[in-house]
């Protein structure tokens, strides 16, 4: 399936935008993406295997709160950096 990456994580995928990877649920998907591209998914999972807060994961256009969400061969998961300012 397509996970779409944004810019402050295209560093650990060669740059690209978006990526294949593949899992029955959201948290099968982020293991596959890890062993894909090594560190990715501590940028988007913290020590107590939630999505971080400047992070929001959307699965087929529909936010993801939890890492236990089914995923269908066509799906399209897209990660998604907060912005800050001050």
């Amino acid at each position: 399936m397509r996970v779409r990456l944004p810019t402050m994580l295209r560093s650990y995928s060669g740059g690209d935008a978006e990526v294949e990877a593949q899992g029955a649920t959201l948290a099968d998907l982020l293991l596959d993406l890890d062993r894909r591209f090594p560190g990715i998914r501590f940028r988007i999972i913290d020590e107590q295997e939630r999505v971080r807060p400047h992070v929001r994961i959307f699965v087929d256009a529909e936010i993801a709160r939890e890492l236990s969400v089914p995923l269908a061969a066509d799906s399209v998961v897209q990660v998604v950096g907060a912005l800050s300012g001050g």
